[in-house]
């Protein structure tokens, strides 16, 4: 692991501000990163579900994290690709989790996999796969 959880945290909060609004870091390790979203009335759709968009953004940050604990603090590694699968309700008003996991990361592209889960379902309720471009070296 090239980046600590506390220096991803301080690169986060300065280079990122508004992903905040994601989620928080929970954990970091080598080529994975664990995030969660308190879920409130701004996340939710009607019906009392949780939006796809809440989801995928709190998929897409961890999975940055991710990448970044293997290549250290690179702001322009942004996401290609992104392919999410809604598997089950989650729970209104509980949070969500995610984990994202590097499945390879080359000199110019990244690709892992995050699982989304609800506080309270054992199941995840969503999966998702992304791509990252990773910018060369200057």
């Amino acid at each position: 692991m090239v980046v600590t959880f506390a220096e991803l945290q301080a690169f986060l909060a300065e280079q990122f501000p508004q992903g905040v609004r994601y989620g928080t870091l929970e954990e970091l390790g080598d080529g994975w990163a664990e995030m969660k979203l308190e879920v409130d009335e701004e996340h939710l759709r009607p019906g009392g579900t949780v939006s796809g968009p809440a989801m995928m953004g709190l998929a897409d940050v961890t999975l940055y994290a991710a990448l970044l604990s293997k290549i250290g603090l690179v702001p322009l590694a942004v996401t290609t690709n992104l392919n999410i699968n809604f598997l089950r309700k989650p729970k209104a008003h509980q949070p969500i989790r995610a984990r994202a996991t590097m499945l390879k990361v080359g000199r110019t592209m990244g690709v892992g996999e995050v699982f989304v889960y609800s506080q309270g379902v054992e199941e995840p309720v969503a999966h998702s796969t992304m791509t990252y471009s990773i910018p060369p070296e200057r």
